[in-house]
């Protein structure tokens, strides 16, 4: 597979907002407490509209959250006027094509993780973003988080000194609806999700990786159905090099008898404990015996700190951490573990 992942993007459009109306396609569960929410209480953010497939559903969702707009056709809302920001909060199967859509309609967009269901989807959606000058945002929401902040600033102030290996693991036992196949979540339905449940989850701790230790590079993988409970990889491991020379391991288990959620950075200068989900205290252990512990305060809503550095990008101040270049990175690495041509 040959890496053309963009640097730097090169916006047409220069124009400052006033005020963010966004509108939400897919109103479901993420939108409930983790996003939704969000969009309304920033200030110069509002939410004007929201779509469902099911009328009753996103009229239900308008009613609670005190949104003036719902459909149940995505283009509908996407041409809607009083919209001029699209939130894609769908199954992956069908971000690529909404968020085209949206940005071909002069809208910038924020898009749920995965950004898509493969590298190359990806890549479209960014050729999109830089063909129509409509910026491309992407969930990966810790980049913005304090917790994850607070890890950042401890490796770039070389409280562990120079990085030499990182190592994650996420092992979690199987759902009561993994066993049983007639209450299979379209989680495990490569079409709509592109894999199992590491696609859904991993991109999470892939990109934070990204974020805390720079580019990964190269990747390589082993991925399994060792459950047997649905038809896609329910087991991964994977190798990482990061271009700073720093090497990784990771793996992550769908179907073991144990919990785990863990990232360890080990450096020259000591080490950092940590989670990707868990958010329990930041652990730094020094090579001179000193252990230090941080639990940064987390928001109500854990998107809202994201999605107010893009509400501020898109007014004009400040940049936004995850975009689709940063997300592309990443939807490269998974493809590469998938040994994906």
């Amino acid at each position: 597979m040959t890496e053309s992942i963009p640097t730097k993007a090169v916006w047409k459009v220069e124009d400052k907002m006033k005020k963010i109306q966004w509108g939400i396609i897919g109103c479901g569960d993420v939108c409930e407490r983790k996003s939704g929410p969000a969009f309304y209480k920033i200030k110069n953010s509002s939410l004007t509209a929201v779509m469902r497939r099911d009328i009753e559903k996103a009229k239900d969702y308008a009613f609670r959250h005190a949104v003036p707009h719902y459909c149940d056709n995505a283009e509908q809302l996407i041409n809607d006027p009083n919209v001029n920001a699209i939130y894609v909060a769908t199954p992956p199967d069908t971000h690529k094509a909404y968020t085209i859509k949206a940005m071909r309609a002069g809208k910038p967009v924020y898009v749920e993780k995965p950004m898509a269901l493969d590298y190359n989807e990806c890549a479209e959606m960014v050729k999109a973003s830089q063909e129509t000058g409509q910026k491309l945002f992407v969930a990966h929401y810790r980049r913005a988080l304090p917790y994850f902040l607070k890890v950042k600033e401890l490796i770039d102030n070389e409280k562990v000194g120079k990085i030499l290996t990182v190592n994650t693991q996420y092992f979690r036992a199987p759902s009561a609806s993994d066993i049983n196949a007639d209450k299979h979540t379209w989680r495990v339905n490569k079409a709509i999700a592109g894999g199992g449940y590491f696609y859904d989850l991993a991109p999470h701790t892939l990109d934070i990786l990204d974020f805390l230790l720079g580019k990964i590079e190269d990747a390589t993988g082993i991925t399994e159905n060792l459950g047997g409970f649905y038809a896609v990889e329910d087991t991964v491991s994977a190798l990482l090099k990061f271009k700073s020379g720093a090497q990784g391991t990771a793996q992550w288990s769908f179907v073991t008898s144990v919990e785990r959620d863990t990232i360890e950075i080990i450096g020259t200068k000591g080490m950092l404990h940590f989670n990707t989900f868990a958010f329990q205290p930041i652990v730094l252990k020094t090579v001179a015996g000193k252990t230090e512990q941080y639990e940064p305060e987390q928001p109500e809503h854990i998107q809202q700190p994201l999605i107010q550095t893009i509400v501020n990008e898109l007014q004009g101040i400040g940049e936004c951490a995850s975009t689709g270049i940063t997300a592309l990175r990443t939807a490269w690495v998974i493809d590469k573990i998938f040994e994906r041509k």
